[in-house]
């Protein structure tokens, strides 16, 4: 007889970054926003009426997925809902990926691609960045069984032109493209322009970056038609009922608050550029950053040491110790005050190396 090991599934998982319980602890590792969700959602929550939740949340998410496609220009046809992207995405992987040809994605970019990928049992290939931590368009325009990556991309930062991703959608008309936009409300341009355009083409969306809601865990996905219903296939056929009335409700409210949304937004960019001219004054090398995050290194010191030196410090940054990135650490943009106390600490750990 064999044991009862034999019988689980071999599958390494994604790791999230650490999640510290200290409360004295500044923490830039989770690409968490540093303000709280409109007070819009703090109302709703008052109304919401507990006696109710004896039933079964909307299957349809119907009042967010209205307000979602209202806020687009689109229609509710067009928005499928999640609980997180991750939710989304990986209902993409099981409804999309599964021509038995590879499916593309970069070498440098979200992890949990690849737990996905090996999953559910996906082909893939990672296509090399480029010698600046870039996505190469010329790289996605051969055969393959899908693509996804973000944009920007992460953990770098970097964001595609418009233009390169239309090609890639274009040449790649036989298969599904997945832009996972989680971070696309910060910097660079969105491709939601080109859904009109091309029917392979997916865009994923996450309330968990610029509309401050982590702990709610709400994704989307804007496509057409035909595409949301595979989506929506997919997911009656595991788990009707994903999304709770809470985050339904609650994630309406803040798609109405759009005032507050875009004061959140501006202050974090404000705050990131500034954050990085102070750590290129360390002497700090940083990737061109169009998200919620910053990516630096610096030749002096390995990255590894920062990142423990700081985490003494209850300053919790995310390092990768994986190939070519191993030098790097990724900041996420906090308030000011705890931007103040990052470079603080990092220009005391460059003094002790002198």
């Amino acid at each position: 007889m064999g044991s009862l090991s034999d019988n689980f599934r071999s599958i390494k998982p994604y790791v999230p970054g650490e999640q510290p319980r200290d409360t004295e602890r500044i923490k830039l590792n989770t690409n968490e926003n540093p303000y709280p969700p409109t007070p819009m959602t703090a109302r709703e929550l008052g109304r919401l009426d507990p006696s109710a939740f004896n039933l079964y949340p909307d299957p349809e998410a119907s009042e967010l997925t209205e307000a979602i496609a209202a806020y687009h220009g689109l229609q509710p046809e067009n928005v499928f809902a999640g609980v997180g992207s991750d939710d989304v995405l990986a209902n993409c992987f099981m409804a999309f990926f599964n021509s038995g040809r590879p499916i593309l994605f970069p070498d440098i970019t979200y992890a949990f691609y690849e737990v996905w990928a090996d999953l559910f049992k996906i082909k893939y290939e990672k296509v090399p960045l480029d010698g600046e931590l870039r996505i190469v368009k010329d790289d996605y325009l051969r055969e393959n069984g899908g693509i996804i990556f973000p944009n920007p991309n992460a953990p770098t930062g970097i964001c595609m032109g418009l233009d390169d991703i239309r090609a890639i959608a274009e040449y790649n008309s036989d298969v599904v493209v997945i832009v996972d936009e989680a971070y696309i409300d910060f910097g660079g341009e969105t491709a939601l322009e080109l859904l009109k355009e091309y029917g392979n083409l997916i865009i994923t969306r996450t309330f968990s970056k610029s509309r401050s809601m982590a702990g709610m865990r709400i994704g989307y996905a804007l496509a057409g038609e035909e595409l949301i219903l595979q989506l929506k296939k997919i997911k009656n056929s595991y788990n009707s009922y994903t999304m709770s009335s809470a985050a339904i409700k609650l994630g309406a409210a803040a798609m109405a608050d759009e005032e507050y949304f875009r004061s959140t937004i501006e202050k974090i960019k404000r705050t990131r550029e500034s954050a990085a001219q102070r750590l290129r004054e360390l002497g700090f090398h940083l990737t061109n950053s169009e998200s919620n995050f910053l990516f630096a290194s610096h030749k002096k010191i390995s990255a590894k040491k920062i990142f423990e030196e700081l985490k003494k410090r209850r300053i919790y940054v995310r390092y990768f110790d994986k190939p070519r990135i191993d030098n790097y650490i990724r900041i996420t943009v906090g308030t000011d005050a705890e931007m103040d106390a990052l470079i603080d600490a990092l220009t005391r750990i460059l003094e002790d190396e002198k």
